[in-house]
């Protein structure tokens, strides 16, 4: 909207001319996304338990978990709040990859509204049971993807599949594009979802991850980045960094509040938002296969999960990690939550650090 109201007096007064340029928007969006968070992060939380909207905590978990009990949770409400408000403020509305964005994370954030109703109404830390909530994801992620085939017959998106360290190698995939999206949004959002178990842990790791794809956006819509970099140029892509650095605003916002000890939960309105955000981000801007590297802690953390549960299925009641996801072993292992989290921080840097340097391994 400040894009529409700004650009055209860049004639009259010259200082708006800068209103023109994706770099100053997306900063402009990170900002007032951060802003915001702290204007209105108070409010929510207080909002939040006046109704009594607090965290259920998994009986079988670390017993130090218990007392977090009743702590405030759907705060994922705020990081979308707070990434859709300075995304409509600063953003081009034309662009059609902004609103498929906005529109994804909408979407799963629905979901897990859903779920943490269910988790509040019936006082435990069960909503969904996890075959209705796999569908609901997995309808939710088939209609993005098909908004994703009609850009495509619009020519606005390539069904051509890129790879990393590959320059010619891009196979064709059509109509099959379609499963292949609805497998990275919905392995993304749970993803992260099962890495939201300790204080700041997933909104860290997903700041981290939303910084990394706010430049990988940013490379992708420049044609002479792209160019020189041999990566697939997505002209599109250039506005969508402005809702890429706003969602990386409102994620370091939230973390103010989440940090331990926690003020509030993101619950699952937020962790599968924030995860089909990421995903979404990545596909728009044809870099996938780096979404594996720069939420690389999210796929172990998932990983660690299957790995548990196929071999305690196959020997009979035995496990690898003393608890999964992979946060819970270390801290069984006696490491304080702390600790923990700061470490897979510095471990999601380093996989954040690695999926940039690639973009010239090519």
């Amino acid at each position: 909207m400040l894009y529409w109201l700004l650009v055209p007096l860049r004639g009259d007064i010259f200082l708006f001319n800068v209103f023109r340029y994706i770099t100053v928007r997306t900063a402009a969006a990170g900002i007032t996304a951060l802003l915001l968070s702290f204007l209105l992060g108070p409010r929510l939380i207080r909002f939040l338990e006046r109704r009594e909207i607090g965290q259920e905590i998994r009986s079988d978990g670390p017993q130090a978990h218990h007392a977090k009990k009743g702590t405030p949770s759907m705060g994922g409400l705020l990081i979308i709040l707070c990434t859709l408000v300075p995304t409509l403020l600063w953003g081009n509305l034309s662009n059609t990859y902004v609103w498929v964005g906005a529109l994804s994370m909408v979407l799963f954030g629905l979901v897990g509204l859903v779920d943490d109703v269910l988790k509040i109404r019936r006082k435990r830390s069960l909503g969904l049971r996890p075959g209705q909530k796999l569908i609901l994801q997995a309808g939710l992620a088939a209609v993005v993807g098909l908004a994703f085939m009609w850009l495509a017959s619009r020519g606005e998106f390539s069904l051509y599949l890129s790879f990393p360290f590959f320059k010619t190698w891009i196979p064709f995939l059509g109509w099959f594009y379609l499963p292949w999206i609805v497998f990275i949004l919905v392995g993304s959002s749970n993803a992260v979802n099962l890495a939201d178990g300790l204080d700041g842990l997933a909104i860290g790791l997903t700041l981290i991850s939303a910084t990394a794809l706010t430049a990988l956006t940013y490379v992708a819509g420049h044609a002479n980045w792209s160019e020189y970099l041999a990566i697939a140029r997505v002209p599109q892509a250039a506005e969508l960094t402005v809702f890429a650095g706003a969602f990386a605003g409102a994620c370091l916002g939230f973390l103010w509040f989440n940090c331990h000890p926690a003020q509030v939960f993101m619950g699952d309105v937020g962790a599968l938002s924030l995860g089909g955000t990421m995903a979404v981000i990545a596909l728009l801007i044809k870099q996938e296969f780096l979404l594996f590297a720069v939420a690389g802690v999210f796929i172990l953390e998932a990983l660690s999960v299957l790995l548990q549960v196929s071999y305690f299925k196959m020997s009979g009641g035995k496990r690898i990690f003393r608890m999964a996801p992979l946060h819970h072993h270390f801290e069984l292992s006696g490491w304080p939550e702390e600790r923990v989290v700061i470490r897979f921080w510095i471990l999601g840097i380093i996989f954040a650090l690695f999926s940039l340097s690639t973009l010239k391994l090519r």
